[in-house]
């Protein structure tokens, strides 16, 4: 288990899924992994979070208006400076959907697409300081950009929000970076440009911990989810990928065993 009282920039912070099937979402997530779905905030368009042990995990949101939803998941990373983060953003080819915005006294909130074309958000955290658990059962454990320009990637992140890095591997077959913060690694960065189909652009995915992978694969195919791969083994315990019924792709992982 992982406890966190603030969360240091360039840590993920929060999470919520974008999904065209609101009720839908909020009943297979809660079944899946024993969340409660809060009450929707008509002050924020509908937006609601979902909670875990009596505390905010993740949020979520509708369709807004015309902009009709995607079906993904989107990270949040953290950021002590949001208007700085913004302009060396810019510079390095970010696309910004909109300006920093405030979020009553929670914090301030920007989206954008970084160097490599992946969709995120930044928050730069004032009374709310983003999801506190990891590492336990359904709450997350990892987050990984699968990236087509590895290069740029790690340009990206290094310079607009100062984390460091770990080379995990680097070869023409595999390539992967670890993004670390005070000598923790928050995130990996993936080669995937041999790995992406034609048109999948570059994007976050989202891992959640449960205690047994069998058992809960088993349960998104009872819910009308998907199992997409897996699970299988690694150095890291098992994982599979899989999908809720609206198309949102995630992955699972369990600990490894002793």
């Amino acid at each position: 288990m992982s406890e966190r009282v603030s969360v240091p920039q360039g840590a993920v912070s929060w999470l919520d899924l974008w999904t065209s099937d609101v009720e839908g979402s909020r009943r297979f997530y809660s079944d899946l992994f024993g969340w409660e779905a809060q009450e929707a905030s008509e002050e924020f368009g509908g937006y609601w979070m979902f909670s875990r042990a009596g505390v905010p995990i993740a949020g979520g949101m509708g369709d807004m208006g015309d902009l009709k939803a995607d079906n993904t998941w989107k990270i949040y990373v953290a950021t002590d400076d949001i208007n700085d983060m913004v302009t060396k953003g810019e510079g390095l080819g970010a696309q910004f959907f909109m300006p920093p915005m405030p979020v009553a006294d929670m914090g301030v909130q920007t989206v954008f697409t970084d160097a490599t074309g992946a969709a995120l958000g930044a928050w730069q955290p004032l009374s709310f300081k983003g999801f506190t658990t990891m590492d336990e059962h359904g709450s997350p454990c990892w987050f990984e950009l699968n990236a087509r320009d590895f290069d740029a990637a790690v340009n990206f992140y290094t310079t607009v929000f100062g984390v460091g890095t770990k080379v995990m591997a680097d070869s023409d077959d595999f390539r992967y970076t670890t993004l670390m913060v005070d000598d923790h690694e928050v995130a990996g960065v993936l080669d995937a440009s041999g790995r992406l189909g034609e048109g999948v652009p570059s994007h976050w995915v989202v891992y959640w911990q449960v205690d047994d992978i069998v058992s809960a694969t088993q349960r998104v195919t009872e819910l009308g989810g998907a199992v997409l791969e897996g699970p299988v083994d690694s150095p890291f315990g098992q994982i599979a990928t899989v999908a809720d019924p609206s198309g949102a792709v995630f992955k699972l992982r369990s600990s490894p065993t002793e």
